[in-house]
């Protein structure tokens, strides 16, 4: 896909992964939705970087949960942008149990439901108000953000930053992906990018990772193949391959975790044999 000229709608571009992708996708010429709700002071500096109100992008308050408000998104896309190319499905939210503790705790009588209703339905709100302009365009595309707790839960190093509805969540964002796929299908492509331990998502510059212990930092990194978390604009070049290069690639799975998953017992040495 020949980026210059398309519309898109990127989720989350305030801050971190969002924001990178953001700027990526308009630095090769895609005219842009940006759609916030919350972290006001984020949400100003993004808006004046993409050059207000007046500008050629589109930011406005949105709350991807409800309804209501992402037909309102749909409809400012169509009327201000004249179509929709391009849709980043970023949007989540997970409470981390090294910051919040269990779900039983009275501060957290709304956070199972909370990591649900925005890492899983809101995702699903979006893609499905947004298909309709997606359908328009003769070559369209779309890439979800997912992370590598739909894989391995609250288990290992990891468990005291993925929590469970969180890990929940995830684990039906694959299923969206692939039936999306099909319903996109021919024009339509639809991939996945299931995230590992990035910077500013579960990684440095976070508040859960500031709280871990070096001894905890260190037990995350060994289990990474990579040694490192990932930065977003690593990730915001692995959207830009999707979306611009990757024409027969749809219904795919890019998991994008350092080595996380498989980083767990490694292959011992070959032994000599007996023959």
């Amino acid at each position: 896909m020949n980026i210059t000229g398309k519309t898109g709608l990127v989720l989350g571009a305030s801050r971190g992964i969002g924001l990178a992708i953001a700027r990526t996708l308009a630095l090769h010429g895609a005219r842009l939705a940006l759609p916030w709700f919350d972290w006001p002071e984020s949400s100003a500096a993004m808006t004046e970087e993409f050059g207000g109100e007046a500008g050629t992008h589109l930011p406005l308050q949105v709350d991807l949960r409800q309804p209501e408000d992402v037909a309102h998104l749909m409809h400012m896309i169509s009327q201000k942008l004249g179509g929709l190319d391009i849709l980043i499905n970023n949007i989540e939210r997970g409470g981390m149990p090294v910051v919040h503790g269990g779900y039983q705790r009275e501060v957290n009588r709304d956070q199972w439901q909370l990591e649900m209703e925005t890492t899983l339905h809101a995702k699903w709100l979006v893609f499905e108000q947004a298909l309709p302009l997606l359908r328009q365009s003769p070559e369209a595309t779309v890439v979800i953000l997912s992370s590598i707790a739909g894989m391995i839960g609250r288990s290992g190093p990891a468990g005291l930053l993925f929590n469970d509805g969180y890990a929940a969540a995830n684990r039906g964002v694959s299923s969206l992906t692939e039936t999306w796929a099909k319903i996109g299908a021919p024009t339509i492509r639809v991939n996945e990018i299931m995230l590992g331990l990035i910077d500013y998502r579960h990684g440095r510059g976070t508040r859960g990772w500031q709280l871990l212990t070096q001894k905890e930092q260190q037990a995350l990194l060994d289990h990474t193949l990579l040694q490192r978390t990932g930065t977003p604009e690593e990730v915001a070049q692995a959207v830009l391959f999707l979306v611009r290069d990757a024409d027969f690639l749809t219904g795919s799975v890019l998991r994008m975790d350092g080595g996380y998953v498989l980083g767990g017992e490694r292959p011992p040495d070959m032994p000599g044999g007996v023959l």
